[in-house]
Order: structure tokens, then sequence, then C-alpha cells
């Protein structure tokens, strides 16, 4: 057993971290500290062929994780989709090399209709991933996927899958060994996600047979043993959901189910395999690592009852989920009792920091049954008490009384196309917390009156600033009501330090703190509302930057790579 293992960074690992990480660096913390393995969590580090290729020529350090070899192989989509395809295993109709030219993908939509899924070789939960629901958009949306994934992934390279429309995204849990031995720990359900980041995950599928759970299971193993791959991993599959399929009736072998990618790692939802099955992933993750064999045969796995992982994110599922930019909590009691896990780091009283992930926690529950495992959830979130930040738990109470989500009918598609937002917001009204300041309650607290005009209408509206100066009220000019100019965006930056914004107009503002990828306009552009005037990478995301009125670029106070927060300045229209 390795006496020492050096943990890369926090389970949930930040872009930021990864963008500035030095390989060299973790693995002379290793020696440093007499670690004799390097474990990379999970996150974009664990998924790094490059990084783990350096920890295994490292001497007297092991990599746990797969080979390098199989990561590369795996990690990049193009050629795993090769590999799964000489596999027999069903791959979704697609390139199988990079695209760089707009006009390949309108011929794939011309011979396969659209939408098409434009994504990144190295990309994973939605990231790098682009729709083009018609020829019109083939330029732009393979130039963001293109830049996305080279900005997250260090691979501009992409590929181009078909669009399907009522996908249900089921996951396979593979433990492997140097041995020959392959093992998978059946299938998770991560159907329940916003934006194709998951919220909400379970097993096994209320969606699948017992004949289909098998069938989708046996690829997996078979697509594992094809790659030689070791140590833990997941395979993805996307299973076409029937729009037509009734309550209870669930998906045979009849249903087409085609791969979507490996996770070369442990995931965040490996929590649900460990209940069901009583097989410690993370510790065989170790054993693999130090050349053990498996013990146990793909027999001895056996499912028992059911599990579900509930994420707790800082966020505000009302305002669209949102995250929190900071607080503290003042409150932190996670429930407890027979069949309910918690996962977590944070302690009552400690400062909440989401600059790059919102989960604070997760919230894993086991039944006898799905019945049992969601009337034990109810109870469970009913127990977990967070105040001083926002939080999802709301909105997973909400979900426990859903019909679509309690029948098992939900698809990648419902949280962002078919649920009303208003049972979002009267669940957070009825069940949310209220949020406080990481601010010391000594503080100086300055309140001021404000009116101000949205969209026509004029609200009255009370701010308070903690610890800092008055702010003044009244004054002409500007476009806040305060009078003041509108300030940078980003502080100050190498290429215009200390600059300013002057003048009129309307100022397009950041919603959250990010990174600038691309700036769309110049002074002096003319835009119409709804135009994208740049694009603001924030919690893993790219998101576009819209104008919401037409006029004239007056001032672009931000360029490409500049950070910036939550209400910097951006754009000014005139």
């Amino acid at each position: 057993m390795f006496d020492k293992v050096l943990v890369a960074n926090r389970g949930e690992i930040a872009v930021r971290v990864m963008r500035a990480l030095d390989h060299e660096a973790v693995i002379d913390a290793a020696q440093t500290a007499d670690a004799d393995a390097i474990h990379p969590g999970y996150g974009f580090l664990a998924e790094n062929a490059e990084f783990a290729a350096k920890v295994e020529e490292t001497e007297g350090v092991k990599w746990i994780g797969p080979s390098s070899d199989s990561m590369e192989q795996l990690g990049e989509k193009t050629q795993a989709r090769k590999t799964m395809r000489e596999a027999d295993v069903p791959i979704v109709p697609g390139t199988t090399d990079p695209v760089e030219d707009p006009e390949e993908v309108t011929e794939f939509g011309d011979e396969h209709g659209y939408p098409i899924a434009i994504k990144a070789e190295g990309g994973g939960g939605g990231r790098g991933m682009k729709v083009v629901r018609g020829p019109e958009e083939s330029d732009d949306q393979l130039e963001s996927a293109r830049r996305e994934g080279e900005a997250y992934f260090d691979n501009a390279n992409v590929y181009l899958e078909r669009y399907l429309e009522n996908p249900r995204h089921i996951e396979v849990q593979i433990i492997a060994d140097h041995h020959g031995n392959v093992r998978h720990l059946g299938e998770r359900d991560c159907s329940l996600q916003r934006r194709h980041q998951k919220v909400i995950e379970e097993g096994p599928s209320p969606a699948l047979t017992d004949d289909l759970r098998e069938e989708i299971a046996e690829a997996a193993r078979r697509g594992a043993d094809a790659a030689g791959y070791t140590n833990a991993g997941t395979f993805e599959f996307l299973v076409e959901d029937d729009p037509d399929r009734e309550d209870g009736e669930l998906l045979g072998t009849d249903a087409d189910f085609y791969f979507l990618e490996v996770n070369t790692r442990i995931q965040v939802e490996h929590t649900v395999t460990e209940e069901l099955t009583d097989i410690d992933i993370v510790k065989w993750q170790i054993r693999v690592a130090q050349d053990e064999e498996l013990a146990f045969e793909q027999d001895d796995v056996e499912l028992e009852g059911h599990a579900i992982e509930f994420r707790i994110n800082a966020e505000n599922a009302a305002e669209e989920f949102a995250p929190a930019t900071g607080g503290q909590l003042t409150t932190y009691d996670p429930p407890g009792g027979i069949g309910v896990r918690v996962d977590d780091a944070l302690r009552q009283g400690d400062d909440l920091v989401t600059d790059y992930d919102s989960m604070i926690a997760k919230l894993i529950v086991h039944g006898s049954d799905r019945e049992e495992c969601i009337t034990r959830s109810k109870r469970a979130l009913a127990e977990y008490d967070v105040e001083g930040i926002p939080t999802i738990i709301p909105f997973h109470r909400l979900m426990l009384d859903d019909e679509a989500f309690v029948t098992g009918t939900h698809t990648t598609k419902y949280l962002d196309h078919t649920l009303d937002p208003e049972r979002i917001d009267e669940a957070q009204e009825k069940w949310g917390t209220e949020t406080t300041s990481a601010a010391a309650d000594d503080e100086e607290v300055v309140e001021r009156e404000f009116t101000v005009e949205v969209n026509g209408k004029r609200f009255e509206v009370n701010l308070e600033e903690r610890g800092a100066a008055a702010i003044p009220a009244g004054g002409a000019g500007g476009d806040g009501a305060s009078g003041q100019k509108p300030q940078p965006a980003g502080g100050e930056s190498d290429s215009d330090a200390g600059a300013a914004v002057d003048g009129e107009g309307q100022s397009v503002t950041a919603e959250m703190q990010g990174t600038i990828l691309d700036v769309n306009v110049s002074e002096g552009d003319e835009v119409a509302a709804g135009d994208v005037v740049c694009v603001l990478e924030a919690m893993k995301m790219e998101n576009d930057v819209v104008a919401d009125r037409g006029g004239t670029v007056t001032q672009v106070p931000v360029a490409e790579g500049d950070s910036v927060d939550m209400g910097d300045v951006l754009v000014v229209i005139e």
C-alpha cells in the first residue's frame, strides 16, 4: 500500500487552476512531500494525458488512474469513436476526423439533417459543445466550439454528431486491472440536467428494462477491453427515449443507444454506484495502481436497492441557477440517519468561494427501492439546513414531487425546455433561505434610495453598502441613477492600465464573474437589440453577452483575456 498519496487540487477542480497549473510543480510537490503516488481527483487535471505521462515517467511516483495512452486514445472524442466502432459499440452518426471548414458542417447537415452537435475532442459536460440548427449557424458555432475547446482543453479539434432530440443520459461505471480483468458496476441515470450540467444522478435507471441495462453495460465492458483500459472510468451513452412512452412503460432492447464519451477518471456521481454495490471505487483505484488484481467477478456485482445523488450547488435556481458570488455559511447542518450520506468540506462559519465551481456538497440517499429512496430524500433535504448562501435545495425538493421525474419520463431536455420556471420560483420562495454577506456584522452600513428605470418602468430601489465609502446619490449624466460614470471592467489591464469609461449611454454589464473570451464589437459599430457584443466564460461555460437595445458602440473597456466581476461594464451603447 502507498505510504502517502498527493491528491492534486480539490475534488471539483477549477478551470483557472487547470489553465495556470504547472505540471512539474505538482510533481515536485509530491516528491517534496515524500508522496509515492498522485491522485488527480476529478476535473480537468484528471483527464490530462500529458500530465499523467509526466507522472508515469517520474521515478518513485505512481499515477492513480488509467494509463496516459488510454487517456489520450479515449479522451479525444474522434479517436474514441473509432475505437468504439471497431469494438462494435453503437456510436451516434457523425464524423471520426476533426472538422475545420464550415462547409463540412453544412454537408453533414444536408446528409443527416439538423440539428447538429459540434463537439470539442477534449470536451465534456457541455463544455466545447455547440448546436447548429440551420446552415446559417455553421460558421459561428464552429468557431465558438473550436475556441472553447482550445480555451479549456488546449485542443481546438472538433467533430460532428447528429443531435438527439429526446435522449436519456446513461453512464456505466467501469473498473479494470492490469491483469486483463474488466468489470462494470452497473449504470447511473444522469438525465436531469440544465445546460448539459448534471444536477441529480441516480441508479439504477428508472427507464430501462433489465435486458437493455445489461446490453448497455456489456457494450461498455467491450469498449474498455478494446481500448486496453485500466483503473476506474465511466462510459457514457445516450438512449433515445420514446416521447409517447406512458408512465410505467420501460425502454427495451428495441430502443437505440449510442456511445457518447469516456470519462477517464472518477466522477462526482461515483457515490451512487458505491451505495448500490458496496464497492469502494476509490480504494480500488489505489489497489489497481499497485498492480493488484480485482478480487470479484462480474457475477459478484449486484445492485442493491436504489440511490440518488443531489448536487448541493450554491446557486439560485429561481434566477436561472445563477451562482452565488460570496457569502458565509451562518448555519450549516447537514442531515443524517439510515441511508443518508453527505460528502462535503465546508463547515458552519466558513466563507463561500465559488469563483469557478458552485458545488459545495453532495447528498446521497439510498433506499430499498426508488419509492423509499424518494421518500427518504424528501426527509433528508427538508433537514438540510443551510443559511447565509443560496442553494438549489428548494429545486431538489420540487423535483421529488415532479411528475416527470417521479415517473422517470424526463430527458436531458426537460429542465431547459419543459419545466415551468414559475414552479422553481414558487419552490425558492417556499423553501429558500435568507442569504447574508461575508462581511462582519459590525461594519458600517450605508443605506441609499435610488430611482431606476427598466424597460420604460420606474422602480424605487434601496441599496446597502457595507465597509465602503457612501454611495453618492443624485447628480446628472451617465447611465446609473447615482450619476456616476460607468467603471471599466477587470480593473487595470496590461494593455490599458487605469483606463476609464467616459460619456453617456447604456452600459452592457457582466451578469457574473468570468473571463472575456471574445469581443465582437469595436467603437463606432452599429448594433441591434439581441446582437452578441462579447463572449464571457463563467462557470465552465461560454455565455453570449447581448445588447439590450440598438445603437452605436461608443466604448469597449474590455479586451480578450480580461477578468471581470459581476456588474463590470463591458460595452457602452448610445
